[in-house]
């Protein structure tokens, strides 16, 4: 998780961040269960990281993600980060419908996939973005 830049000040972006924190830790929580091969325990885990994700994912693409779209600069690694969104609620359905091989690669996936955005857009959108357009993050987020 990034600590280097400060960008976890600004109150939308410091969620997102503990947010991704409260993600990994129930990807552990997965992880042990596809481990166990306890299915009821699979169902329960993968419920509740997409409990988490779900929100999460549909609060940055409406919010920050949206904003920085209006920017041409920001366009394709906004509409990268969107389809990754929809790529692992794919893997996470797969595994909760029982194809635990996919665990593996969707870890792979989802960690790589929050540290582009706390380590590339966060910070990245802490510098792009102005008052006016944090205001309007903040009150759609």
């Amino acid at each position: 998780m990034c600590s280097y830049c400060g960008c976890q000040a600004i109150e939308i972006i410091g969620r997102f961040t503990a947010e991704h924190e409260d993600i990994v830790n129930g990807l552990g929580d997965l992880r042990r269960s596809v481990a166990s091969g306890v299915e009821a325990d699979i169902a329960s885990s993968a419920a509740a990281l997409a409990g988490m994700l779900d929100p999460h994912t549909a609060s940055e693409e409406r919010s920050l993600f949206a904003e920085l779209r209006q920017d041409e600069e920001f366009t394709d690694e906004v509409d990268q980060l969107c389809a990754e969104h929809h790529g692992l609620d794919a893997q996470l359905s797969a595994i909760a419908g029982g194809r635990h091989d996919v665990m593996a690669d969707f870890e792979v996936a989802l960690r790589r996939h929050i540290d582009r955005e706390e380590n590339g857009l966060f910070p990245a959108a802490a510098i792009a973005l102005g008052g006016d357009a944090w205001e309007r993050v903040h009150a759609v987020g």
